[in-house]
């Protein structure tokens, strides 16, 4: 019997996608260096007939609101490109129709600049799912929304108050294991 393929599109160290591999789901990692994704012969050269489930985290550099204040000085190029690795995210969904499928991002422009998001579904913070942190996330897409188990505060704001670094949006970027978990519980 087949496993159910999950894509982990732009899911790096693939932490939102781990409870799906832990479950032995056939997880598919798809890096955000490789856009456009995929076309439908590519996906059958792939074995990839069907799809059970979509995670897209499409980077978020140019959209976060934590980044707003250079927004207005940054070349037009690169919200361009992330627009576009947005529509190439959801030409997926288009292409595999899986039983549900989400995408995430910080709280920003994303919505604005990629309108046919549309609004988001919900938000959440890491400590709505276990992990004593802050960070607003919006969720758009098909799926359940995961049960939430809130912590008590007091809550850290090391992730949303990162300083600079070379791999700083990276480590931003990790899904915390609660949410992680939760949302796997909520859509196997």
């Amino acid at each position: 019997m087949k496993r159910p393929v999950i894509l982990d599109v732009g899911g790096g160290t693939g932490a939102w996608s781990e409870p799906y591999r832990k479950a032995l789901y056939d997880v598919r990692i798809i890096d955000p260096a490789t856009w456009p994704f995929m076309t439908a012969a590519e996906a059958a050269e792939m074995g990839l007939e069907s799809v059970h489930g979509i995670l897209l985290a499409p980077p978020c550099t140019e959209f976060a609101g934590s980044g707003a204040r250079w927004w207005a000085t940054k070349p037009p190029e690169l919200l361009e490109r992330a627009m576009e690795v947005v529509r190439d995210m959801l030409r997926l969904v288009e292409l595999f129709h899986p039983q549900w499928w989400a995408l995430e991002n910080p709280v920003g422009r994303i919505a604005r600049c990629v309108p046919e998001l549309g609004r988001h579904r919900y938000s959440w913070h890491p400590h709505h799912y276990g992990d004593p942190e802050v960070k607003r996330t919006c969720m758009w897409g098909d799926h359940v929304e995961p049960k939430r188990v809130p912590v008590p505060g007091p809550y850290n704001a090391r992730v949303f108050r990162m300083a600079p670094s070379e791999n700083r949006a990276a480590l931003r970027s990790i899904t915390p294991s609660g949410f992680a978990r939760a949302f796997f519980e909520a859509n196997p």
